[in-house]
């Protein structure tokens, strides 16, 4: 159970390589610097890319694998996805968002209601703050009853206090759901806070050199680090 990865993918400046396992209920965080390879990760496990080569699996389910040909649609794939642009649709309601992803209505205001925006329900997206709207999306996806959740810097344009009120209903969600959930951020101390996992990438490899480096030289933080990553003599 979980999803499980190994994969490569040529790019203009390097190969990603990667491999990695999470498990149902944990949360696995994707860090490292801009143009690492990080979005392009999750865009690989959602479908929106497509591998030069290796497997995908989700559950035991297979969404892609190089060797048969398998290449699972997007909207196949059991997937909750929340990026940094609010993935909503502007001419819906907040209930509508969410309801177009579920036919039950007791869940669309209970999410409505966990993420502290059931009085924002029949507001249109454009009319309510940056905030609300990435609490909307989290909703939206979640009523979908994902069975992974990928997270592309969701909490990055949002306050302190917000963050931190998301944080904690995502850790909630994930535990209460059993689902595992892959996150990507640049925010150190959100890592840390979120994750079961890190996995440090750089240039398109797993690097943990770069997070001891990020932390200053703080070596004892490295034992949280996901030991599942990609071989350099894979290919």
């Amino acid at each position: 159970m979980g999803l499980y990865l190994q994969i490569s993918k040529h790019l203009p400046l390097f190969d990603l390589r990667m491999e990695l396992f999470c498990a149902p209920g944990e949360v696995t965080i994707i860090v490292g610097p801009s143009g690492a390879g990080k979005t392009t990760l999750i865009r690989l496990v959602a479908g929106l890319e497509t591998p030069d080569w290796g497997r995908v699996q989700l559950n035991g389910h297979v969404f892609f694998d190089q060797a048969t040909g398998t290449d699972i649609p997007t909207r196949k794939r059991f997937l909750g996805m929340v990026f940094q642009d609010y993935p909503l649709f502007s001419h819906l309601s907040i209930e509508k968002n969410v309801a177009f992803s579920c036919s039950d209505q007791t869940r669309v205001y209970d999410l409505l209601h966990r993420f502290g925006i059931e009085h924002l329900a029949h507001c249109k997206p454009g009319t309510i703050s940056g905030g609300e709207r990435q609490r909307a999306a989290m909703c939206q996806a979640l009523a979908r009853d994902p069975q992974i959740l990928l997270l592309d810097e969701p909490f990055s344009a949002l306050d302190a206090p917000t963050r931190q009120d998301l944080r904690s209903e995502l850790l909630y969600q994930t535990k209460k759901l059993n689902i595992p959930v892959i996150l990507v951020t640049h925010d150190l101390r959100e890592a840390f806070e979120l994750g079961s996992s890190i996995v440090p990438i750089s240039d398109g490899q797993h690097d943990p050199q770069w997070l001891t480096g990020a932390l200053g030289g703080v070596r004892e933080m490295t034992n949280f680090l996901h030991q599942d990553f990609a071989h350099e003599d894979w290919i």
